[in-house]
């Protein structure tokens, strides 16, 4: 081993000569950092990794610590499998939070649409989608972000071209957003993009801003045409319920009349009947009794009576005497 002579305050010492082998720990002591380092990755709780060994697609590991080939052998891409990403159309957010700010450039390129009855409108959209396929939301599409914004567009187009501007804007908003959702995730799926579409919201769908105030006279027409037929609605719901009861009432009131009329005739018929039996079993008998049964009817209708012999020839008036003495 060489010795290094060192002078110190007149003194001469002598230090072995370490050579190159400190130097040599060293740089193995950061090539194995340099190892590890490369070695060891993480993968959040949000995201999957995706392992490529010379760019080619290895294996896919899920969220914790794990361990890859180092020195640029394989290399990882971390995608976002949980988090839900969204596309604006027609609008831009530049800051979001409790008061929104939007961009105030000019985005209507993206919205002007043609509906199918020939009339032009603003069409603002959201589309929110999630990763579902994360090798073919890396490998199959150059630009998935852009194919998406494509294919939104030219869905959207499509059913808003079949719809006509009034359905577009008032009458069947949700039915047009639910179409275009399941026609975007088709041609998504075709073009294998490795997404699925959360939701397709529409924003605000106006008319362009010259013929605003027109449809805005159009509207509040169709409003009170509306208004005025369903008074008229009201008006009818209430006098014709009334007039089918009280024709229910007069047709059941004339029903039970002639019930009771028809049942009448018939007893009245029946006791003639019966009475007719009887008298041609005994008529004397029977005529007796009619007469007996008739005068007793007659007589208790009248207050005073006097009863007279049919064989007297002539009687005396009798002077009212009632209540007075006889001398």
């Amino acid at each position: 081993m060489k010795k290094r002579v060192v002078n110190i305050g007149g003194e001469t010492i002598e230090l072995p000569d370490p050579g190159k082998k400190p130097l040599l720990y060293l740089a193995v002591g950061v090539v194995l950092l340099i190892v590890l380092i490369s070695s060891f990755y993480t993968v959040g709780a949000d995201e999957v990794g995706i392992i490529q060994r010379f760019g080619a697609y290895v294996r896919t590991t899920e969220p914790g610590l794990h361990l890859k080939l180092p020195w640029g052998i394989e290399s990882i891409k971390k995608v976002k499998v949980q988090r839900v990403f969204k596309e604006e159309f027609g609008f831009r957010t530049v800051r979001a939070g409790v008061h929104s700010e939007y961009s105030s450039d000019d985005f209507r390129s993206e919205s002007l649409m043609l509906t199918g009855d020939l009339n032009s409108a603003l069409v603002e959209w959201i589309v929110q989608y999630r990763i579902k396929d994360p090798v073919a939301y890396l490998f199959r599409v150059r630009d998935v972000e852009g194919t998406i914004r494509d294919v939104s567009e030219s869905v959207m187009r499509q059913v808003v071209g079949d719809h006509s501007v009034d359905e577009v804007i008032i009458l069947n908003r949700k039915d047009i957003a639910l179409q275009a959702q399941t026609e975007m995730q088709t041609l998504l799926n075709d073009y294998e993009t490795g997404v699925d579409i959360v939701t397709v919201n529409l924003q605000d769908v106006n008319p362009p801003l010259p013929v605003q105030p027109a449809f805005n006279e159009v509207n509040e027409a169709r409003q009170e045409r509306e208004r005025i037929i369903n008074e008229a609605w009201k008006a009818y719901n209430t006098a014709i319920p009334r007039a089918r009861g009280q024709a229910e009432q007069v047709v059941l009131e004339a029903e039970g009349y002639a019930t009771n009329r028809v049942n009448r005739a018939r007893g009245d018929a029946d006791r003639f009947i019966n009475v007719w039996q009887e008298y041609r079993k005994a008529k004397d008998v029977t005529r007796t009794r009619f007469y007996v049964e008739t005068m007793e009817e007659i007589l208790n209708k009248i207050p005073n009576k006097i009863v007279v012999d049919e064989e007297m020839k002539s009687f005396l008036p009798l002077l009212q005497l009632k209540g007075k003495e006889v001398k």
